[in-house]
């Protein structure tokens, strides 16, 4: 019997086995090493065992390392999708927090051990690493076998929408819905894109792109799927433009991403292969240090900063009329608007005529301070306090605001892909770059947004950083 998934409630499910799988492990491992290391010491024998155990140093650690294992998994990215794993990148990934996790509690507690003199560092370094990996594993395993069998046997199924609705689309669907083993795609209907010839005789009903908002909600949409049949690369990406905004995974065939004019990032669907183009390439566990990196360095930077926005709050209040704080809206995370926050640079209300304008070196509507805050990157400060609410990232592509999104689109249609990630105070764009006085100079900046996105990094971001810092110092903002 097909299941219809909850995916909320299932999703949450799945996390919570593994997350209580992932702690009773952890717990047993260490409880057990904790006996492999009392036998290993230079004070042997069965009946201290129980003292030693009882111990206010061992039942310290009972409680605080299990808790420390934890976090690693948390950050490890694990936790992040559940309903769909693969079981080589879980065994990756848990080998990995095992090798992390050992290294941790070696270097906070083993290191100076006083149990006694033991056999090798490197044997009991192993067998720690050996007890955190394989009885971690073996739950997850068995957790994720369980799911990936209810899947191919259709009692799991997730409800798709096929984004097309010619002949590829339905062909598509009905080579998916035809497979012995089940991807799970239960598919629910199709989207039109404007200017395909739908095929008529479907059963499935066929929507129009303003209706995905309702439709995803009533029918609980799980993931959208991509298959224009028409080689029609505006009409398509106007299409998948308004997709970002729903926040559920888009996959599309290489050959159609090809369009986009980026690099291919494959997702292996028994031999279905799609582009996951909601997804950036930086791992689940780069995207989770990331954003507690966000966080953190921006809750310190709005606290450490305070006197030197109260002085330039002074001085804008006292130099020119108008705010001190200039509000804007953006566009940013899959592709949902927010008002970007900035020391105001400019005379106040400078575009009275209503429609958008860039500035230039000689704008005569900055100020005199607003051009010593530009210089600096002084007047964009106050975007920590953006990334803390999570808006934006310290490292992104720079967000747009609509207007010139629908100018730089037609011509970099691969521009639809930087709504994966939160956009940023700086960016690779920003620094190689700097601030574009036209659409031209806009184009050319976001192939720099574009580089970064396929190469997403940490390390990356800290270079974009370090060299930005350069730039505040130097004075080369503008």
């Amino acid at each position: 019997m097909k299941i219809r998934l909850d995916i909320n409630n299932k999703a949450h499910q799945q996390r919570i086995k593994y997350v209580v799988g992932d702690y009773v492990m952890s717990n047993l491992a260490w409880f057990i090493y904790n006996i492999i290391r009392y036998q290993m010491g230079t004070v042997v024998g069965w009946p201290y065992l129980v003292s030693y155990l009882k111990s206010n140093m061992v039942l310290a650690g009972q409680l605080f390392f299990p808790l420390l294992m934890m976090v690693t998994y948390i950050f490890s990215g694990y936790y992040n999708n559940v309903c769909r794993k693969s079981r080589v990148q879980e065994l990756l990934t848990t080998a990995a927090s095992a090798v992390i996790n050992t290294l941790l509690i070696f270097f906070m507690a083993l290191i100076n051990d006083v149990i006694g003199v033991r056999t090798s560092d490197y044997e009991m370094i192993l067998i720690l690493w050996a007890l955190l990996f394989g009885m971690v594993y073996l739950v997850r395993a068995i957790i994720t076998n369980s799911a990936s069998n209810k899947i191919k046997s259709r009692r799991w199924t997730f409800p798709t929408l096929i984004i097309g609705s010619g002949s590829a689309a339905v062909t598509f669907a009905n080579k998916l819905n035809a497979m012995r083993r089940s991807t799970g795609h239960d598919i629910r209907g199709f989207v039109n894109i404007p200017g395909e010839n739908r095929v008529k005789d479907n059963r499935l009903p066929c929507y129009e792109l303003e209706q995905l908002p309702q439709v995803c909600e009533q029918e609980q949409i799980w993931e959208l799927i991509v298959v224009p049949t028409r080689d029609d690369t505006h009409q398509t990406m106007n299409a998948i433009n308004k997709l970002f905004a729903l926040g559920l995974p888009i996959m599309i065939s290489p050959d159609r991403f090809n369009m986009m004019q980026t690099p291919v990032r494959i997702s292996d669907i028994y031999g279905e292969p799609l582009v996951n183009i909601s997804r950036s390439s930086m791992s689940d566990s780069g995207k989770n240090i990331k954003r507690a990196l966000d966080v953190l360095i921006s809750a310190i930077a709005l606290v450490l900063l305070i006197p030197l926005y109260a002085i330039v709050a002074i001085i804008i209040k006292y130099t020119s009329p108008g705010p001190i704080f200039y509000k804007q809206e953006r566009i940013g995370l899959h592709n949902k608007p927010f008002k970007i926050i900035k020391f105001r640079s400019m005379v106040q209300n400078a575009e009275a005529s209503g429609s958008p304008q860039l500035s230039s070196d000689n704008d005569p509507r900055i100020t005199p301070f607003g051009r010593f805050m530009r210089k600096y990157r002084i007047d964009e400060l106050p975007q920590f306090w953006n990334v803390l609410k999570g808006e934006m990232s310290l490292v992104g592509p720079r967000p747009e605001r609509k207007y010139y999104i629908d100018m730089i689109t037609p011509l970099v249609p691969a521009y639809s892909l930087l709504h994966q990630v939160r956009p940023g105070i700086t960016s690779m764009g920003m620094v190689k770059f700097g601030y574009a006085k036209n659409i031209d100079e806009m184009v050319e900046r976001v192939k720099y947004d574009l580089m970064y996105l396929n190469n997403m990094s940490l390390l990356n971001d800290i270079k974009i950083l370090i060299y930005t810092i350069k730039i505040v110092f130097t004075g080369r903002g503008m």
